[in-house]
Parts: C-alpha cells; sequence; structure tokens
C-alpha cells in the first residue's frame, strides 16, 4: 500500500493560505484540514483567547490537546494525500519530532502587504501574532535535523499559480492536477468556524485571485513592527521556489 502523504502548509495570517486548501481540495485524492491547532493555541496562548474573534466557539468546537491532533494527523488515512492548513504560531511548545512524518511547506507574504490586513481584524498585532520569527525558527529546525522543507511566497503564487503549485506538487512527490487553479464561489465543509471572520474573500472567488498591489498609504503605527518583521521576511525569500 502507498505511502500517504501528509502535507503541512506553515503559514502566517492573511496569506493565501486558505485558497492554497481550497486549490488541494479539488484533487479528488485528497483529503484537507483547516488549521487543526487553532484550539491548542488558544488553550495555551496566554492573550490570544481575549482578541481572536470567535474564541469560546472555536476553543468548545475543535480538540485542545496538541500532542492528541498531531497523533490524529499521523495517524489518519483517509485519502491517499492529506492537506493539513496550519499557522506557524498555533505551535507554541509544541514538540516539533512530527515534521520528520509530514511534507513541509512555508507560506510567506510581503509584511508591507499582509500587516494592514490582519490589523483590520486583530488590531495592534506583535510579532508573534504574525508569524516572520516563528517561520525563521521553523526554518532552522528544518537546516539542524536535515528536514526537507520548501518555501511559498504569495504574490509569486498569485502571479502564476500554475508554475507554484507544480512546483509545489513536483517537491511533494504527487501529480499536478489542472482542478488545482480553479473552484465554485462558496463555504466548504472544512472550513473552521472561524471562516466567517476571515474568509470572505475566499468565498467569492473562483481561483487565485490577480495579484494586485496595495494603493493605500501603510499605517504608521505598524511601521515599527514592519522593521521588525522586514529581516525575517527576506531571509524566508532565499528558499522560495
Amino acid at each position: 500500500m502507498e505511502e500517504v502523504k501528509r502535507i503541512c502548509l506553515w503559514s502566517g495570517p492573511r496569506n493565501i493560505s486558505t485558497a492554497l486548501m481550497y486549490s488541494f481540495a479539488q484533487r479528488k485524492d485528497t483529503k484537507v484540514f483547516d488549521e487543526p491547532l487553532y484550539g491548542y493555541y488558544l488553550r495555551h496562548h496566554p492573550q490570544a483567547h481575549k482578541y481572536h474573534p470567535g474564541a469560546e466557539n472555536i476553543l468548545n468546537s475543535m480538540e485542545n490537546d496538541g500532542n492528541k491532533v498531531m497523533a490524529a494527523m499521523l495517524s489518519n488515512s483517509e485519502k491517499p494525500i492529506l492537506f493539513f492548513k496550519q499557522m506557524t504560531h498555533h505551535l507554541l511548545g509544541l514538540d516539533r519530532g512530527f515534521m520528520k512524518n509530514t511534507i513541509n511547506v512555508i507560506l510567506t507574504r510581503d509584511p508591507k502587504e499582509m500587516l494592514p490586513s490582519f490589523d483590520n481584524v486583530v488590531p495592534n498585532p506583535t510579532l508573534d501574532d504574525v508569524g516572520y520569527a516563528l517561520h525563521v525558527e521553523l526554518v532552522n529546525y528544518f537546516k539542524k535535523n536535515s528536514i526537507p522543507f520548501t518555501v511559498l511566497e504569495a504574490r509569486k503564487v498569485l502571479e502564476n499559480p500554475r508554475q507554484c503549485l507544480t512546483d509545489l506538487c513536483r517537491f511533494a512527490g504527487i501529480v499536478f492536477d489542472e482542478n488545482m487553479l480553479s473552484w465554485k464561489p462558496q463555504q466548504r465543509p472544512e472550513d473552521g468556524i472561524w471562516a466567517k471572520y476571515w474568509y470572505h474573500s475566499v468565498h467569492q472567488s473562483s481561483g487565485f485571485q490577480t495579484y494586485k498591489p496595495k494603493t493605500d498609504p501603510f499605517p504608521k503605527h505598524l511601521i515599527p513592527l514592519l522593521e521588525d518583521c522586514l529581516p525575517y521576511y527576506n531571509t524566508l525569500m532565499n528558499y522560495v521556489i
């Protein structure tokens, strides 16, 4: 029996991660999972449950024990390919040894474009909220432990989704599927219950949206955070496929 391929997309927020989840959901050989560690994160982060929209409902609707979540991930064999949309900051202190058994993909986005979008939902975010430092920490973990990984950049995906998805599939050891390029504009049953706060644009889309640079002035109150994020983002760009 062929080994199940378990793809973990390690993203920051507002990074087209939901669009990538919808893309993989179009494959008949794939089952997708939406942020299985969100409940664990909200349960164990000292402050996040106070400002994440819908936190109590999220906590009550999903497993809060991170070790149990990872065990379920690694034992699941519903489909030949399992795609787990993950947020890097959801890891907190979880033992990362399971990553030796998953196909690891980091998704990043230019903080000049991501930070204002995130600030609209979670005002005044911190470096821990947005994931850039944690992404570089994850890169260092992968390298130290000889775990293969690759990095996607959101703008590059939007500018040429076919090529980026082909490259991603090659890295994952699977065949690119043309169906990954489009989907019906609707909600998916796999959506987390937080979808109503975050997924408006994806629910209205039928594929990867054409990249459009932001034209609004960058918010002044986010400039210090931007300056903190940029060195990490630039480091990640060295590994983009």
